[in-house]
């Protein structure tokens, strides 16, 4: 095993005293091309490419003598020590940090960054990337090759965004290109490069200032979820919806009143069997207030909001803003619009029966959720949901409104729930 480890990071600011004295006793340094070449690198040194971290971590174990890995940036944050650190390896290691690409990228664009969401951008989490795009107003993405600013910009089809694209950091060919997302698709950029993905207008930091990293819960004004219909619909505009949906290929139009399929009771379990989480893209067809909508995305989910009557859109969007969350509502006809949208991982339909529940069966999303009005309709999207290869459950649910002043009945809600999960889905 290596005597000593010592992963330095670099910015392209001349090294410190600590990560010089390190590499002029090295006597095996890993690293990129461009860290191979600097001239603190001693000569006689063993030289590995940097291409795969395993391998190296490999070389450096089996290697006796003094060891030395040159990263980008802070080699601590999304970086090489994690994967130096792992047990197999046996490694111990000494960090001389460097300024991260993410908080460079910011300096040059002037913005504060303790706001931001930041991710990593591989072909695999691409799509998850761009959810988080979607959903948050503020989000630093480390690219790589193959899932770049352009990819970036494609995903984001119908999402209007500003990016500001860090080339080359700490480079003598550094570069920063500040446009809109439809407009980056139409450039080749150069590696490494990182995209700070800006827009919403939904990035409020609570009085007295930010205490935690990332968006600040405290600055959305309610407080829990399956909350009443009136938090998101006020003067009891628009509250609900038809529970099953109008005809079998219609998704649901917004309606004047309250509706089983409104319940904050069927909302809160169709959310718990959902699941929403940041990186997911929610579709919720026959979107009506945008409660639902709205709930998802306060999970930190991005979300499509689907519904026929753009007063339903407008709706969901108001109440999107009143909440300070990011959604996208498109108006058109379930399941015919559908097709046009990118991949969910888990979806909500409101309406349009077994044709919308089959059609999203067929993109095989994670989860799914359905209500119906009647047990014919309760077994028929049962059945639809089975032969998409899920696995159903299914619940009657009944919830009883009482005044606490007599315990008289208020109001009354029955529903079938129906849920499908994907077998081998986490």
């Amino acid at each position: 095993m290596a005597d000593r480890v010592t992963v330095i990071g670099w910015d392209g600011s001349p090294l410190t005293a600590a990560a010089r004295s390190a590499l002029s006793a090295a006597t095996l340094v890993a690293g990129a091309a461009h860290h191979l070449a600097l001239p603190e690198v001693p000569p006689d040194a063993e030289r590995i490419r940097l291409g795969s971290v395993d391998l190296a971590a490999r070389r450096i174990a089996g290697h006796r003598g003094t060891a030395v890995v040159l990263a980008d940036g802070d080699p601590g944050f999304f970086g090489v020590v994690r994967t130096l650190r792992a047990p197999e390896y046996g490694l111990e290691i000494e960090v001389v940090p460097a300024v991260s690409a993410v908080a460079a990228a910011f300096a040059r664009a002037g913005m504060p960054w303790e706001d931001a969401r930041v991710v990593v951008a591989h072909q695999r989490t691409l799509r998850r990337a761009v959810n988080v795009c979607r959903a948050h107003p503020k989000v630093a993405v480390l690219t790589s090759p193959g899932a770049g600013p352009a990819e970036l910009a494609l995903l984001l089809d119908g999402v209007h965004r500003t990016f500001v694209v860090c080339e080359e950091l700490g480079t003598d060919r550094e570069q920063v290109s500040v446009l809109t997302s439809d407009k980056a698709a139409d450039h080749v950029w150069r590696d490494p490069n990182v995209v700070l993905v800006i827009g919403g207008g939904t990035g409020a930091v609570p009085p007295g200032g930010a205490w935690l990293t990332g968006q600040d819960p405290a600055a959305r004004p309610v407080r829990g979820w399956g909350l009443p219909i009136e938090e998101y619909a006020p003067q009891g505009y628009g509250l609900a919806s038809p529970a099953a949906g109008p005809a079998p290929d219609a998704a649901v139009p917004g309606g004047a009143r309250t509706t089983a399929g409104e319940d904050p009771a069927l909302r809160a379990a169709q959310l718990a069997r959902l699941g929403p989480r940041v990186g997911d893209l929610v579709w919720d067809i026959g979107c009506a207030g945008g409660a639902f909508a709205v709930e998802a995305a306060r999970f930190g989910a991005a979300v499509i909001a689907v519904d026929t009557d753009p007063d339903a859109c407008a709706r969901t969007e108001a109440a999107a803003r009143r909440h300070g969350v990011l959604l996208q509502a498109v108006r058109g006809r379930a399941p015919h619009v559908l097709e046009s949208l990118p991949e969910p991982d888990v979806v909500r339909v409101a309406g349009g029966g077994v044709p919308v529940v089959t059609a999203c069966a067929d993109r095989r999303p994670e989860r799914i959720v359905a209500h119906a009005s009647t047990r014919d309709e309760a077994e028929a999207v049962g059945a639809a949901l089975a032969d998409g290869g899920y696995a159903v459950e299914s619940l009657l649910l009944q919830t009883v409104g009482l005044d606490p002043s007599d315990w008289s009945e208020r109001e009354r809600s029955v529903v079938f729930l129906l849920s499908g999960r994907r077998p081998g889905s986490p």
